[in-house]
C-alpha cells in the first residue's frame, strides 16, 4: 500500500517539475511567503495601535499567534519524521532550483501560507480576502512542488498543519482575548 503511495507522490512530482525550474513566476511566489507572512500582523498590529483600536490589535497578536503556533508544529514534524527532500531521494528524477538541506515534510513555505490566508480569512470574513489569500498559499504550495523542493504529500500536509493553527490561534485569541 505504501509503495502505491509513493508512487503517487514522486509521479505527480515529476509531473509538475520541469528538468529546468526557472527563476520566474514560481520562485517570486516562494519568496513572497515571509515578507508577507510577517507584513500581515505587524500592518494589523501598527494600524490598530496608531489608531487605538483594540479590535484590530487583537486581529494582529492573533496573526501572531498563527505563525507561532504553525512554526513550531512545522518545525517539531520536520525534525521528528526528518523526510529527505525529493531531490535527493530521487536525484535524476527531480530538479531543483535550489539546494535546501531541511527535512521535506511538512512544507514550511506552504504551512506559513496557510496559516496567514485563514487567520485573514477568520478575520476579515469577505470573499475578496478569502480568494485572494487562498489563491496565493495555494499558488505557494504549487510552487514548493514546481521548483523540486517538496512532495505533494509534504505540500497538502503543510496546508492542514498551518490552517489548523490558524483556527488554534482563533480559539485561543477569544478565550485570552473575552
Amino acid at each position: 500500500m505504501s509503495a502505491n503511495g509513493q508512487n503517487w507522490d514522486i509521479n505527480t512530482l515529476k509531473s509538475i517539475n520541469p528538468q529546468s525550474p526557472q527563476a520566474g513566476v514560481w520562485s517570486g511566489v516562494s519568496k513572497s511567503v515571509y515578507p508577507l507572512s510577517l507584513a500581515s500582523p505587524a500592518a494589523l498590529l501598527a494600524t490598530g495601535f496608531i489608531k487605538k483600536d483594540k479590535v484590530l490589535q487583537q486581529k494582529g497578536w492573533e496573526a501572531v499567534g498563527s505563525l507561532v503556533i504553525n512554526t513550531a508544529i512545522t518545525q517539531g514534524m520536520k525534525y521528528a519524521i526528518n523526510r529527505q527532500r525529493p531531490f535527493e531521494k530521487y536525484p535524476n528524477a527531480v530538479y531543483p532550483y535550489e539546494f535546501d538541506d531541511s527535512p521535506s515534510f511538512p512544507s514550511g513555505h506552504t504551512s506559513t501560507a496557510f496559516a496567514t490566508a485563514t487567520t485573514l480569512t477568520l478575520e476579515f470574513k469577505k470573499w475578496y480576502v478569502a480568494v485572494p489569500a487562498y489563491a496565493w498559499a495555494a499558488g505557494v504550495g504549487y510552487s514548493r512542488m514546481y521548483l523540486g523542493e517538496h512532495y505533494p504529500t509534504d505540500v497538502l500536509a503543510g496546508a492542514a498543519v498551518g490552517a489548523g493553527s490558524a483556527f488554534l490561534s482563533h480559539w485561543l485569541t477569544k478565550k485570552v482575548f473575552r
